[in-house]
């Protein structure tokens, strides 16, 4: 009785909160910019109830009048967090960053994304919430560190997300797409991933309401990426005969990872989907990669030296990338075809393993004449 009255007092004290909130926007009267504020307090107020999509699309409208105004609907979203003692009220402001930046455009999500990364919208709970053991709170802080590595991925046209490359960074050939996918987009899913099982612990869900409603939205993203990442580990595996040496040490490092997360991954959907009220999500099947898979590549490096290969860990993977392969030749292995059937034969994969994505060449077509040197010298004779 006594929690249920404190609940009820808390709601009542949240709303007159909120009114005198609306008034004191409603007295600034900016033209359009009192609306976007406004639209913020009522999406984050004090109730339990998740985000109303009507508020955000009501933000969405309000901005692409006034194009100026990121800026200020960032910095009003930040305040509202790092202001606020009730945790729901917090939550709820991450909440809306996170279905903005999904249900946004192109251009809305690129422009939420500067206004971020120049500081000024901030993604950190407030003094209020320091580090205790209420699972609300500690969702909280988790959910906060999952949106600042969020800010990093995209939405590309094809409805999936990939991360943020350089500009400039233009992978044109077959070889370099495939550098790219394993050594960059690879550890980009992993550590995706380990925000995903830090913000949604298999052993520890929340059962708050809207915790379950930033989880639902959180795990709908880990699907995608999580395709990503097959198709990371598939090409992975398919090169890695072909590697140089430094190349073998990080990509057996990478395989470790792979192999712990998916059995975690089983692991919390197995979970979710027992104990999320939500239904309507599609899980993927997991495929689990075991260790005696990626034992089976070490084998292969079992007879480097043991202070080699502690030099070679300490290789930057993006100086790997943008050095080449062509520089690391002098330290290649050449393996017999026999050695490498033996070792695919020991880790029970194949090229053509169904349990990963197939990873197929690419041939182009010139319709360009080339003139040798021989048919030139004749020509000049």
């Amino acid at each position: 009785m006594a929690a249920a009255a404190h609940a009820k007092l808390r709601l009542a004290i949240g709303f007159v909160k909120d009114r005198a909130s609306v008034g004191k926007a409603i007295l600034n009267k900016r033209s359009g910019l009192s609306e976007i504020e406004i639209a913020i307090i009522r999406a984050t107020g004090h109730d339990n109830s998740p985000v109303d999509d009507k508020y955000m699309h009501e933000i969405l409208f309000l901005v692409s009048n006034l194009p100026d105004s990121i800026l200020f609907l960032a910095e009003r979203i930040s305040r509202r967090l790092n202001t606020t003692r009730d945790c729901h009220v917090a939550l709820k402001a991450l909440l809306l960053t996170h279905r903005l930046l999904r249900g946004g455009n192109h251009g809305f999500e690129c422009q939420l994304r500067s206004a971020h990364f120049s500081g000024h919208l901030q993604m950190s709970p407030g003094q209020w919430f320091t580090r205790s053991s209420d699972p609300l709170v500690c969702f909280l802080h988790k959910y906060a560190a999952y949106l600042n590595e969020r800010m990093g991925w995209i939405i590309n046209p094809g409805g999936k997300l990939e991360p943020v490359t350089a500009p400039g960074c233009d992978f044109g050939c077959y070889r370099e797409r495939s550098l790219e996918l394993v050594f960059h987009r690879l550890p980009k899913c992993q550590l995706f991933i380990d925000k995903v099982l830090e913000c949604s612990p298999y052993d520890d869900l929340p059962s708050d309401r809207l915790a379950q409603a930033a989880m639902c939205n959180t795990l709908k993203e880990s699907f995608l990426v999580y395709t990503a990442f097959c198709e990371g580990v598939a090409a992975l595996v398919n090169m890695f005969f072909d590697l140089t040496l430094p190349a073998r040490v990080i990509a057996c490092d990478i395989l470790k990872k792979a192999s712990q997360q998916s059995l975690k991954l089983q692991e919390l959907y197995g979970k979710c989907k027992r104990s999320i009220r939500i239904r309507n999500l599609e899980y993927p099947s997991v495929e689990v990669m075991t260790l005696d898979h990626v034992k089976a590549l070490e084998e292969c490096l079992s007879n480097i030296p043991t202070g080699v290969c502690n030099s070679l860990k300490s290789t930057s993977i993006s100086k790997h990338l943008h050095s080449g392969m062509d520089k690391l030749d002098e330290v290649r292995v050449k393996m017999e075809w026999k050695e490498r059937e033996d070792a695919r034969l020991k880790m029970g994969l194949s090229y053509s393993s169904a349990s990963f994505v197939s990873w197929t060449m690419e041939t182009k077509i010139s319709n360009v004449w080339v003139v040798f040197e021989d048919e030139d010298a004749m020509d000049s004779s």
